[in-house]
């Protein structure tokens, strides 16, 4: 596996505490999850190599993970 990058990151108490319970509810390290949301964003923004543009209109998911379409009504 490749070396990671180290770095320091100082956030807000109270979003730490938000990170961390989502983590546990997703079953990672919160070091994890920052990694996987800001991943994920890169990748929306079409700044993540190799990966294209961002992604389409109709493919985003809901935070459970559901996909839905852009007609949705979010329910």
């Amino acid at each position: 596996m490749a070396e990671r990058k180290r770095y320091l990151l100082r956030v807000d108490p109270k979003l730490y505490e938000v990170l961390e319970r989502w983590a546990a509810d997703e079953l990672r390290s919160v070091n994890a999850q920052i990694e996987l949301l800001l991943t994920d964003q890169a990748r929306r923004a079409g700044r993540w190599p190799g990966h294209g543009d961002a992604a389409p209109r109709g493919r985003r998911r809901r935070l459970d993970g559901r996909e839905i379409s852009h007609l949705d009504s979010g329910s």
